[in-house]
């Protein structure tokens, strides 16, 4: 295994701050999903624009929907043959459909 890089003091803090506030932000997207705010289209639709949506694993939008749980997001993946570690950006076009189709 690779050793990590070596980052100034700067860069460390730069990169941590960073990264929490994608964390932050998937965090809200996830509550706006649960709460209903925001349709599953609509962020199919930010997908293209928003680095953190794009990146964000479809399992992990799935669970966030009202009504869906672990078990269901999982089985619901593997009737529509998407990998558990899928994201956003990787979603093909019957896959999207598939999943639009089902929850819009």
């Amino acid at each position: 295994m690779p050793a990590p890089p070596q980052l100034t003091p700067e860069q460390r803090q730069a990169a941590l701050e960073k990264a929490a506030a994608a964390r932050r932000e998937r965090a809200e997207l996830k509550e706006k999903l649960k709460m209903g705010s925001i349709k599953l289209s609509d962020l199919f639709a930010q997908a293209g624009n928003n680095d953190i949506i794009a990146k964000t694993k479809v399992v992990s939008v799935l669970e966030s929907l009202p009504g869906v749980g672990k078990v269901k997001a999982r089985r619901i993946m593997q009737d529509h043959e998407i990998s558990e570690t899928r994201k956003i950006r990787g979603l093909g076009a019957k896959q999207r459909e598939a999943l639009l189709a089902e929850f819009d």
